[in-house]
């Protein structure tokens, strides 16, 4: 199986919590719940920093060889030597060390607790995720926890960014929804500017997040009753009709509705807005894409990200008009 994980000597890259479910089929190094941000860190191979070097190219003038300046620049792991990204002269690298640290202080509180950690595509993306102490329950046991994830890019054209995560127990599930910037749950930083974690944690409100906005969302989709032909024009709108019969679902919209009933924690709400919101993140994370951590690089940076916001926001809108 390929994996987006990056792999060192057959070693996966990653970290997690022993006091939770393994993921993504048990890749990586188990410590303990109560490990700081630096141990996390450490545990998922990720200690290391990179480097900005000035990159040339070789021209052939009068019959020698001239060495150029590109005015670019590479963006150099120092442990192995790999160029993970050609960046411009105002880029400002964050550190691994610094995405890690943006944690510690609410660790050190109790605020929160370090869940799982890893690096994608050889070093260009570095994750962190935070277990936040906050949770609420919906319809006599419909569990929702809430994670804190760190986004730390050494590639060229992403930003940092630092997301509200909250995830749906039953479905087993640590690949859910991440709330779009309008509800300020999400913080993207341009690496032309620097890094400032003080201001990214007032802008996020981080010292008094709550659930409570997606919990009233929640209730809200569960207090309001589906058909079966709002649920055919959602599953449509969302996922496609048939080319030449534009009255059908396509595969992937039928496979979601088929989903209703058979997704985990079907029992909760049935019959509500809540039930196809959910068919369509289960999906995302669960069914869709080759394997577990390519559907982990979907939905956390591909087009399933955009996927299950667009699904909260059109199931939130159809119940409105219910």
């Amino acid at each position: 199986m390929a994996h987006e994980i990056e792999m060192v000597n057959g070693v996966a890259q990653m970290a997690y919590t022993s006091d939770g479910d393994l993921p993504w089929h048990g890749l990586g190094t188990v410590i303990d719940p109560n490990s700081t941000p630096t141990e996390m860190m450490q545990a998922a191979g990720l200690d290391w920093k990179v480097r900005e070097l000035s990159t040339y190219c070789e021209m052939a003038v009068g019959g020698k060889t001239k060495r150029l300046k590109t005015g670019q620049k590479a963006l150099v792991r120092e442990t192995d030597g790999r160029v993970l990204s050609q960046v411009g002269k105002n880029w400002h690298p964050v550190q691994n060390e610094e995405a890690f640290n943006f944690f510690a202080e609410f660790v050190e509180r109790g605020d929160m607790k370090m869940h799982t950690a890893g690096s994608l595509k050889n070093g260009e993306i570095i994750w962190a995720l935070a277990k936040v102490d906050d949770e609420f329950e919906l319809f006599n046991g419909d569990r929702v926890e809430s994670y804190m994830l760190f986004s730390n890019p050494h590639q060229y054209g992403k930003c940092i960014d630092i997301r509200f995560t909250p995830i749906r127990v039953v479905c087993n599930n640590t690949l859910t929804l991440s709330l779009n910037n309008k509800a300020k749950n999400s913080v993207r930083v341009n690496h032309r500017q620097e890094f400032n974690a003080d201001a990214v944690k007032e802008m996020m409100g981080m010292a008094h997040f709550k659930l409570g906005k997606y919990k009233e969302m929640a209730e809200f989709l569960g207090s309001k009753r589906t058909t079966e032909d709002t649920l055919k024009e959602y599953f449509g709108e969302l996922l496609g009709r048939h080319n030449t019969k534009k009255d059908e679902l396509s595969r992937r919209a039928q496979n979601a509705m088929d989903m209703l009933l058979e997704q985990p924690g079907a029992e909760f709400a049935e019959g509500s807005w809540w039930q196809p919101f959910n068919a369509v993140t289960y999906m995302t994370d669960h069914v869709m894409g080759r394997s577990a951590d390519t559907r982990l690089q979907s939905a956390w940076y591909g087009t399933n990200q955009k996927l299950k916001t667009d699904a909260l926001e059109l199931a939130l809108e159809m119940a409105e008009a219910a």
